[in-house]
């Protein structure tokens, strides 16, 4: 069973209906960890519900947190983020426990 971090980052709706531009910010941030080695990009995002759901695994729970925390921080990214930490063997998405992500 392998353990990783959802990070769901809440839909706002945006004028003019265009794409939310902190999706592209995110994903650019969390594949330069990944060919850092510091992370793992463990799927590609997701829509899910009111939220945008990104995937990282490969570290230790402590640094992925960390990684979810920065992703959370960054300018333009809505706030009310938070992480799941789960596993492949779950049901669904926003399974496991929840963790609230402060700025």
């Amino acid at each position: 069973m392998a353990r990783h971090v959802e990070i769901h980052v809440p839909l706002q709706p945006t004028e003019s209906g265009e794409p939310h531009p902190w999706i592209d910010e995110i994903e650019d941030f969390l594949y330069g960890l990944d060919e850092q080695g510091t992370i793992e990009v463990f799927d590609d995002g997701e829509e899910w519900g009111a939220v945008y759901i990104f995937f990282i695994a490969g570290a230790p729970e402590a640094r992925l947190l960390d990684v979810a925390a920065r992703v959370a921080a960054l300018d333009g990214v809505p706030a009310g983020v938070f992480a799941h930490i789960t596993d492949d063997k779950a049901a669904d998405f926003g399974m496991g426990r929840r963790v609230e992500l402060r700025r």
